[in-house]
Parts: structure tokens; C-alpha cells; sequence
């Protein structure tokens, strides 16, 4: 059905009918939107033909489509066909004119905008059916306010504003009025169209710089006046007012040297504010001259093809008026450096000050105002400047070394003027260097002594110190070696007796100072200082002997070392083997150990490993009921093994039993030879038959040669000695040697 259609009504728009219609009398019937429901009675449906008729004029917008449902029943009501679902659609007529979504559009572009440059975006809508010519817009720019050059342009489909000119200037046109148009049926002339308003503001850029209104000024200022606010200056900018492109930044580039005067500026009018900061002296120069230039907050930002900004500048004449003025101290802040302990009265310095306007000092009184640290006076008259107590750094407020004095000067009209005096107190070289340690213990190592003096003054009357034995016949038994600036080491020249030594050492500072200092060294056959508590006594001329405590140390030591001799003697006397082997043996028998601590069981190269049956290995030892020696590999076996399983020893194989021999342990080499050569050689048997495949050299060990002429011989197993060589030579062990026979001795 076509949309606001003119009838006339009713309007047939549809016929249905039943294909049952050939064999029943047939009645037609319909329900839904537009029938029997809202909006009720729009269209009807007549009962014997099926035809539906439109009682009224539809509005597409409102109602685009109606869904109904049509029925087909017999006069007693039977339905012979299943209902059948129609649908009316309201074809859409060209009765809405687009709009634009709002009543006015508001964009803005920063001025000297390229070409092409986006604006923005004017939108439209129309109520017609979508993707159809009836909602197909096209935009058009109808006029522009002011009517200048056209500034710019608006894409038809679109609806963007792009920049069309290159000269937009905010100063000459701040801002543009667009009357811009919408039309449907793509544009097409019968299409329904509307207008509407886009206002373009034009944004200021900093393209034009800030010139003074004047080009000289002039000003007047009373000498020694300060922050006093002399002069105001302002400029013109034809950028926006308020905007960093307008706001004015002043400096003086030219005749402010002593930075004197400073201009700031006053944000409210954007002028410029000219102020005195230090005071000017009219006896120095009675006018200045300054030249002041402006620049803008923001940079600048030229027109395309615009030449150079060039910076506005201003001279400014300052007068300065003359006033009758004090006295000035020149400097008007003067150091003075005092020794320290300087004796009271010293003179130190002299502190003047002028008349500014005859630039004398006659006439001019000094004093120091009470209040301050009472270190100097100045003379009222000549200005000079002394002590009036003793500086020393080391009392009460002198200990920073510092101090600020405050001194008036007052001319002969009352006028004041004030200087200051710092007064800095110079360390001086007082103090004497000292040792902080002198009694030391050197043990037996002679260990040098580090000897480190101290010195109460500072640089430079402290380090390097320099270090002398003042003695002679102490300085050719000690030397000093230096350490760093303050430290030295104290050793002995060679090998000089024990004993307590008194050595007198001078230490001479930087400044030429000298201290004598007494270092005592107990000279002290120790290990560690703690074992060194006897008492020494020193004779005069460096000569040591040992006290009477000393000598009875020494005493009880060699008597208690000569009774643990005898024991050891005694306990081993009958465990000693007196036998006698050749020199060449010895190597691999006796051996020095270190070990402090039980170690691994691991193969020993002096151990002949012999073949046992037994689980049970150790380490045997010979004593004087029998002996045994330790294995290492073969399980426990010993000399005294047992053949056949019975225990046997290297006795009972020299006596027929199997009991050792009680009162001697006197084996030759050839029993030895003979107990151990087929035991030794079942074992590297043996050795090749072990699963690993091992070879003997676990079993036959390497000797190395030792050399002959060893008054003890060997106690090795395999020289060739005579079986009728014993060990005797055990019995003639040194001490250090019986210990190790006593460790073998079996308790």
C-alpha cells in the first residue's frame, strides 16, 4: 500500500482466496494489527470474496508494515485450510525533508591555515526510508558572512569543511558565518531540502610582535634607594588580547652590568615595570642609560611567505639625584686571618671607611657594638684592628675557628655606616706528636710493630710525621720502616737476644715539632703474646739479663722435659725393635705426618698386604708380647697370620709355634724375607684375578732412593741388610723420633 495514499476509500489492496473454495462454501475472515487491533479498523476483509480493503490514508514513518492473519472456514465453522499469515507494506513516499541535527554549527581553525586544513563536520537525517533517493543528501555552502573571498569548502556527500583560502587573518576577519543547505533525492532540484548555520571562529596565532608605544624614556631615582618602582612602559599587539600570542615579557639587554635594575611585568595591563634592586651611587655615576626590549609568551608563528618579526626595543635615562650619605667601608666585608695563641694585642689589620662625598676618611670615628664575640678592638681614630684575648682554637666559641664582627663608622654630621670583619683564627703548631701505643710483645716470629703517633693540630703542622730511635746503640739493634703518613714499622736488625728493650723514638710533625716518646718491647721467646707473662728487667745501655722468676721458669721447664724424656724412655724400652736395615729402605718407612685428625682408610704405599681369610682387619702394632702391622687391603691380615686357619706370627715361624717370643721382638732380615716373598707373590696372583682386572700397582710399590750415609739406617723392608743387622738404631732416636715411637707402642 502506498504511503498517504488519496484513496478512494474504502481502497481495495489485496484479494485472497482458498483453494477449498471448489468444494466448500467458503467464508473469509482476518485478525491482527490494523484489524482488530490497533490501529483498529484500518483495513477489513469482505466475508464471501476476500477482499481487503484500506479504510484510510497510512503514514509510513508511523506504521511501516502490518502483519495480519487470514482465515478460511466453512458455514459450521470448519477450517479446511491452515491459516495463512499476510503482510502489508507501506511503500514510502518522498514526505520528509532532511534536518540537520543542530540548529547551529560551531567550529574554529587556527588563522594562516593551509589549503585542505579539516574544519569540520555538518550532519543531516531524514525520516524517509533508508538507502533510497527519498534519505540520499547532498550539502551545499548557499553564502558566507562577511561576503569575501570564499574562505571555504563543504564536500557534498560528506558534509566536512575544509580551508579554501590561504589568508585567513584573524585580525581582518575573526570569524565566518556559513549558510549551508541539505537536499535529498541526491540533490536533485524537486528533492525537499533545509539550511542551516555554521559559525567558524578564526584562532589567533602569535604573528604579530608587541612594539613599545614609546621609543625613549626618561626617570629619576634618589641614590642608594632600593626596590622602589621607577618606571612603567607599555607596548601594542594586535594579537588577541589576554592570549600567549598578546602577553608582553620584558628584559633589559643593555647597560644593567651590575644587575641594578629589574623589570618584570604587570599581568593586569601588560605593562612593563621598571624597579631599582641594588642601590645606585650618584659619586659614581650621576645618570644610566638602559635599552629594554618585549617579546611575547608564545613564539611567534609567521604567515606563509611573511617576512621576519623584528624585536621592538626602548632606551630608558635614569637620573640619579644626589643625598647626603654615610660613610662606606672599603670592602665593605673584610677577612683577617689571626695565628693561633697570638699574644693579646697583636696587631692584625686595619679597617677604613670614606666619605662618599669628599672620598677621605678624615673625620670618621670607628667602634664595635657591643653583643658580639669579644675577640678584636679597632682603634676609634686609625681603624686599626687588635686582639684582646688569646685565640685558641681549642676553647669555647673560638672552636669554629670563626667569627663575624660588625663595625660602625660614623662621620662628623652622625651619618653611619657599617662594614664587617671576619675574623678567621689559622691553626697553629702547638701540640706535640705523641705514640698512642708503646708497650708491645714480640714472640719468637719478630712480627714488626706498627707504631702510629697523633698529632691535636690540622694540616699543615700535623703529618707527615718523620720517626728517629734517638738511641745509637738501640738504633743499630732496631730499624723503623715506614708504614704511610702517620704510621711506621718497628723491627729488630737480625737476631738479637730475648729480653725487654725501653727504645726512646722522636716523632717530628710537619711543622718541625718534635715529641719524645719511650716504646717498650718485650722481646719474648713465644708463640703467642699471651704465653710471654715473665718478668724482665732492663739494664741501663740497652743491656738485657734475665730476673730471677725468668731463670726459675727456665729451670722447671728442663726438669719437666727431662722427666718426660725418661717416661718415654722407660714405656718404650721393651718395645723397640733393635734391628738394623740398610740406608736405602728408609724412604717409604718413616714418614712425617701432619694429620691432626683420624682420615680416610685409604692405601698406604709402605703397607705389604698379605692374604687372610678373616673379616676382621685393623692395625697392628708390635709391643713386647707380639707384634702385628696394619693392613690396609686384605682384611685384617698380620705378620702373625695363621696359616691353615691357627694364629701365627713372625715368631712362630722362627721359634716352629705358634706363640711369639716374650722377651725379645729381634727379627733378621732373611725371617722377615722369608715370611713375606711368598705371601707377596700369592697376592699379585690374586691381583690378576680380580673382576675389575685391576694390575699390581696397588700391591708392588715404587721406593724412591733416600741415599746412604743416615746415621739411623733404614727401617725399610726390602735392602738387602744381613740377617745379622738389627734395628739397633731405634734406640738411638732423637726426641722428636721417640714420640713417634711412642705413638707406635700398643697400650
Amino acid at each position: 500500500m502506498i504511503e498517504n495514499s488519496l484513496g478512494p476509500f474504502p481502497l481495495q489492496i489485496q484479494q485472497v482466496q482458498s483453494d477449498t473454495a471448489q468444494n466448500y462454501t467458503i467464508y473469509y475472515s482476518a485478525s491482527g494489527p490494523g484489524i482488530d487491533q490497533d490501529p483498529k479498523g484500518l483495513f477489513y476483509i469482505e466475508r464471501e470474496t476476500g477482499n481487503i480493503f484500506a479504510t484510510r490514508a497510512v503514514d509510513r514513518e508511523q506504521y511501516p508494515s502490518f502483519q495480519i492473519i487470514c482465515f478460511a472456514t466453512t458455514p459450521d465453522g470448519y477450517s479446511p485450510e491452515v491459516p495463512l499469515v499476510h503482510t502489508i507494506r507501506i511503500e514510502d513516499d518522498n514526505d520528509n525533508a532532511p534536518y540537520f541535527t543542530q540548529d547551529a554549527f560551531e567550529f574554529s581553525v587556527p588563522e594562516n591555515s593551509k589549503p585542505g586544513v579539516l574544519v569540520g563536520k555538518v550532519t543531516a537525517e531524514d525520516r524517509d526510508e533508508p538507502y533510497t533517493l527519498h534519505t540520499t543528501l547532498k550539502y551545499r555552502i548557499v553564502s558566507q558572512n562577511p561576503p569575501v573571498t570564499p574562505a571555504f569548502s563543504l564536500h557534498g556527500d560528506t558534509g566536512v569543511l575544509a580551508v579554501l583560502s590561504p589568508q585567513l587573518d584573524r585580525e581582518l576577519v575573526p570569524s565566518y558565518t556559513l549558510l549551508v543547505e541539505v537536499r535529498d533525492m541526491a540533490g536533485q532540484p524537486f528533492g525537499l531540502c533545509t539550511t542551516g548555520t555554521a559559525v567558524i571562529k578564526i584562532e589567533d596565532t602569535n604573528d604579530n610582535a608587541p612594539s613599545f608605544k614609546q621609543l625613549q624614556y626618561e626617570t629619576r631615582v634618589e641614590e642608594n634607594r632600593v626596590n622602589v618602582e621607577i618606571l612603567r612602559v607599555s607596548v601594542v599587539d594586535l594579537d588577541e588580547p589576554g592570549s600567549p600570542g598578546s602577553g608582553a615579557v620584558y628584559e633589559i639587554i643593555r647597560g644593567n652590568d651590575d644587575r641594578s635594575f629589574e623589570i618584570t611585568t604587570d599581568k593586569s595591563t601588560n605593562e612593563g615595570v621598571l624597579c631599582v634592586v641594588k642601590g645606585l651611587d650618584y659619586e659614581s655615576a650621576k645618570q644610566r642609560i638602559l635599552v629594554i626590549a618585549v617579546n611575547n609568551e608564545a613564539p611567534y608563528m609567521l604567515a606563509p611567505h611573511s617576512q621576519q618579526l623584528s624585536q621592538s626595543t626602548s632606551s630608558v635615562t635614569v637620573h640619579v639625584q644626589d643625598l647626603d650619605e654615610g660613610p662606606v667601608f672599603k670592602p665593605c666585608q673584610l677577612r683577617l686571618d689571626v695565628k693561633e695563641c697570638e699574644e693579646i694585642g697583636t696587631s692584625i689589620g686595619r679597617y677604613l671607611a670614606e666619605d662618599p662625598e669628599t672620598g677621605n676618611s678624615e673625620g670618621i670615628s670607628y667602634r664595635i657594638p657591643p653583643g658580639q664575640c669579644n675577640w678584636i678592638s679597632i682603634d676609634e681614630r686609625t681603624g686599626e684592628v687588635r686582639t684582646i684575648k688569646v685565640l685558641d682554637r681549642d676553647v669555647g666559641e673560638m672552636r669554629r675557628g670563626q667569627c663575624n664582627i660588625t663595625v660602625l663608622a660614623v662621620d662628623r654630621n652622625g651619618k653611619t655606616g657599617t662594614g664587617t670583619i671576619q675574623v678567621f683564627i689559622q691553626p697553629g703548631n702547638k701540640n706535640f706528636p705523641r705514640i698512642t701505643k708503646t708497650d708491645y710483645i714480640m714472640c719468637r716470629d719478630r712480627k714488626p710493630i706498627c707504631l702510629t703517633a697523633q698529632d691535636g693540630d690540622e694540616s699543615p703542622y700535623s703529618t707527615p710525621f718523620v720517626y728517629r730511635i734517638t738511641d745509637r746503640s738501640l738504633a743499630s739493634m732496631w730499624k723503623i720502616t715506614r708504614h704511610n703518613d702517620n704510621s711506621v714499622y718497628l723491627s729488630p736488625k737480625g737476631d738479637i737476644p730475648f729480653g725487654t728493650y725501653s727504645i726512646p723514638i722522636s716523632v717530628i710533625d710537619n711543622g718541625g715539632k718534635v715529641g719524645e716518646n719511650q716504646v717498650t718491647v718485650n722481646l719474648c721467646d713465644c708463640v703467642t703474646p699471651t704465653e710471654c707473662s715473665s718478668q724482665i728487667r732492663v739494664l741501663p745501655g740497652g743491656n738485657v739479663t734475665l730476673g730471677v722468676w725468668a731463670i726459675l721458669a727456665m729451670i722447671l721447664g728442663s726438669l719437666l722435659l727431662l722427666l718426660i724424656l725418661i717416661t718415654i724412655c722407660g714405656c718404650c724400652g721393651s718395645g723397640v725393635m733393635h734391628r738394623h736395615v740398610t740406608d736405602d729402605c728408609a724412604n717409604h718407612n718413616l714418614i712425617i705426618s701432619n694429620t691432626e685428625a683420624p682420615g680416610e682408610e685409604v692405601m698406604d704405599h709402605n703397607i705389604i698386604p698379605l692374604q687372610n681369610t678373616s673379616d676382621q682387619g685393623g692395625y697392628g702394632i708390635k709391643t713386647g708380647d707380639q707384634q702385628t702391622f696394619e693392613m690396609v687391603k686384605g682384611r685384617g691380615h698380620t705378620l702373625e697370620s695363621v696359616k691353615g686357619g691357627g694364629h701365627q706370627t713372625l715368631g712362630s715361624v722362627k721359634e716352629g709355634g705358634g706363640q711369639a717370643m716374650m722377651d725379645t721382638c729381634r727379627y733378621s732380615y732373611s725371617e722377615w724375607h722369608n715370611f713375606t716373598h711368598p705371601r707377596l707373590g700369592e697376592k699379585v696372583h690374586l691381583c690378576r684375578q680380580d673382576e675389575e682386572q685391576k694390575h699390581s700397582e696397588d700391591y708392588l710399590l715404587s721406593y724412591n732412593y733416600e741415599g746412604k750415609g743416615s746415621l739411623a739406617g733404614s727401617v725399610g723392608c726390602c735392602s738387602d741388610q744381613h740377617e745379622e743387622e738389627a734395628l739397633d738404631f731405634l734406640d738411638q732416636l732423637e726426641p722428636k723420633f721417640r714420640t713417634l715411637a711412642e705413638t707406635c707402642v700398643k697400650r
